[in-house]
């Protein structure tokens, strides 16, 4: 991508958006996952200009356990939400991965069949190695892609245990992934995920493991029932499904639906994009004053020394508390 493709005005970009060009849609994403301060800038123009235009999606959040099929399950899921006549954006957020950060060609390669249909778009989210990175590049990007047009936006986070929580607070629905017949369908489960979730499929339901994954969905459904009830009033449901043989894929559509009907019937839905939104401003000021503060040059000089000296004299607390104060008064 040449510098001048990714520095032109932004009324071209908003306009590009718009008329939902995915060439114009890939290049604005790829100014709000840079670190560089024009292109952030130039991102933060494209996004007022489009902001008047977005919100009107269901945003989807997908977890689940390598090897759990989440690339099988969102290519047949999501050619589901084609039939049923919406736009698709599937966006693939590893924080784990510098380097590809969820590789586009890898993403497509997973997703064969959906990758090429209409009225489909998939891209990777980079975090920039950190959750709020998560937050922000895969936040924004789902705001551009609704200003494009897509009206139903899946995001794909890559195994258990690093991204949940920056991907729960930037979905309407959160929907957890899991095997059956792979040992205690409950251990290595970390309880506060299973508390995030809105709801859970067990998948590769089909041949031999039908069975298996009937038996995990009513102890996962006997688990649900002990945690605490989620605050929108909605309960949480265990499915089935087969990718491979498309089976319980429409059901699991109907799920979300009726949860999107009963959380917008009482206020659920709208008051949970408006705390999500005061929470993102809340945790940008919390990384913006992390990092001003750790950027101190005589902050960094003096815990440069207690890091290479040590001494027993030294309050952790008392000490921190005195340094932020010093840092605070400047």
């Amino acid at each position: 991508m040449s510098a001048k493709k990714n520095t032109q005005a932004p009324e071209s970009y908003i306009q590009g958006i718009l008329k939902g060009e995915i060439p114009v849609l890939s290049r604005a994403i790829t100014l709000v996952e840079s670190t560089n301060e024009k292109h952030r800038e130039l991102a933060q123009k494209i996004l007022e200009g489009v902001l008047h235009k977005t919100g009107n999606s269901f945003r989807l959040g997908i977890t689940g356990v390598p090897g759990v099929g989440k690339s099988t399950f969102i290519e047949s899921f999501g050619k589901e939400v084609v039939k049923r006549k919406h736009k698709l954006a599937v966006l693939a957020v590893d924080p784990s991965s510098n380097k590809s950060k969820g590789s586009i060609l890898g993403d497509k390669t997973r997703m064969e069949q959906l990758s090429v249909m209409k009225d489909v778009y998939i891209r990777p989210s980079p975090s920039g190695g950190t959750l709020g990175g998560v937050a922000r590049a895969t936040y924004e990007t789902i705001l551009l892609c609704e200003a494009a047009g897509f009206d139903y936006i899946v995001v794909e986070t890559v195994g258990v245990g690093q991204s949940e929580v920056a991907v729960s607070r930037i979905t309407d629905f959160f929907l957890l992934l899991m095997l059956a017949g792979a040992g205690d369908e409950l251990q290595g489960i970390k309880r506060g995920i299973m508390e995030m979730a809105d709801s859970v499929v067990i998948t590769k339901a089909d041949g031999s493991n039908l069975e298996k994954a009937k038996a995990a969905r009513t102890e996962f459904a006997r688990a649900i029932h002990f945690l605490q009830p989620p605050d929108s009033g909605f309960t949480p449901r265990v499915e089935i499904c087969s990718s491979l043989e498309n089976k319980g894929i429409s059901e699991i559509y109907d799920l979300l639906d009726s949860y999107k009907t009963f959380a917008f019937a009482n206020n659920y839905f709208t008051k949970k994009r408006k705390d999500q939104q005061f929470e993102l401003l809340l945790n940008t000021m919390d990384e913006q004053l992390k990092s001003a503060f750790y950027s101190d040059k005589e902050i960094k000089k003096k815990l440069d020394q207690i890091s290479k000296n040590g001494s027993k004299d030294i309050l952790p607390f008392s000490a921190g508390i005195e340094m932020v104060k010093k840092f605070l008064q400047k």
